[in-house]
């Protein structure tokens, strides 16, 4: 009885001690700080290269995403925003010194959620790749470089220039139930599913169209939620649960059951997706990757609201 008791205590121990290293979706500046030197905390800076040459948190290492040497996004034929193969991401990992060991905090601009959008992006992407110990820093350099010093000069340590990277391995686990196609989404729809439009109303309406996008509109019977709600005055930090439940009621969307996020190319639907999945806790909100580029290339019926 004794060795049970303690085998159960040992038990609760251990799961325990998973819970307490699992990672938050979210993490602060005063967080950030207390794991500078923490070896296994890889902060990934997800900013334009100029940006984070000029000033990033020490240690930092950078991801071109978005930029000329896109390592996170490709465009295949008229589609454009895909995400890479697991093998290409997998390869520019380990090139950056990130291994399967590290927890990943995603470092954006955080000047609005649009920048927002390149972290939630980077974090969905390396969940499909299997890596759950990931988190984003709430704010961004914005929130990092926002207190100042009596000299006018921000008071967190900063370092230029490009960090010392060590390359690392990392093998990825992907998980292909995360993608689904135009096709895909189509029918999940007809089963039930609500699709989310993430967009700003001027898109969803199809007032404007993407140079991504064919044609204007959304999918057929899609909701609106735009991006910029979830962040406080549309900037780099996300709004508190109780206060995302609120505004996902005023969009009529609901925060449980199967759900699809999408935008144009993918990135502000990642919003979305974070929002719903990682934040209110709705493991069946997922990412149409493709979008409304895949959507129109594929001559899917697009609803257009406003008419011209």
């Amino acid at each position: 009885m004794k060795m049970l008791f303690k085998l159960s205590v040992a038990v609760a121990a251990l799961a325990s001690a998973s819970m307490a290293l699992a990672a938050d979706p979210l993490v602060d500046v005063a967080w950030v700080k207390a794991n500078l030197d923490n070896d296994e905390v890889v902060f990934v800076d997800v900013r334009p290269m100029p940006a984070y040459l000029s000033g990033h948190i020490p240690g930092a290492v950078h991801t071109d995403y978005g930029g000329p040497k896109d390592a996170w996004r490709v465009r295949v034929g008229d589609v454009r925003g895909l995400v890479r193969t697991p093998e290409d991401i997998a390869a520019h990992l380990g090139a950056i010194g990130v291994s399967n060991d590290d927890h990943v905090v995603v470092v954006p601009a955080g000047e609005s959620s649009a920048d927002m959008g390149a972290a939630t992006r980077v974090y969905w992407t390396l969940n499909y790749l299997g890596h759950d110990e990931v988190s984003i820093l709430d704010g961004g350099m914005a929130a990092y470089l926002k207190e100042l010093g009596a000299d006018k000069k921000p008071v967190n340590p900063l370092e230029e220039g490009a960090a010392q990277v060590e390359a690392a391995q990392f093998a990825a686990a992907p998980r292909p139930d995360m993608l689904i196609s135009a096709k895909e989404v189509a029918a999940r729809i007809a089963d039930g599913a609500v699709a989310v439009d993430n967009r700003s109303a001027d898109f969803y309406l199809g007032i404007s169209k993407s140079g991504a996008a064919k044609v204007a509109g959304t999918v057929p019977g899609a909701l609106n939620l735009p991006h910029s709600w979830t962040t406080v005055n549309a900037g780099g930090t996300f709004r508190d649960p109780d206060s995302l439940v609120k505004l996902f009621g005023a969009a009529g969307v609901p925060t449980s059951g199967p759900q699809i996020s999408f935008c144009n190319t993918g990135q502000l639907a990642s919003i979305g997706w974070f929002v719903s999945h990682e934040l209110l806790g709705n493991d069946e909100a997922m990412i149409f990757d493709g979008s409304m580029a895949e959507w129109t290339h594929s001559g899917m019926e697009t609803e257009r609201k406003v008419e011209f």
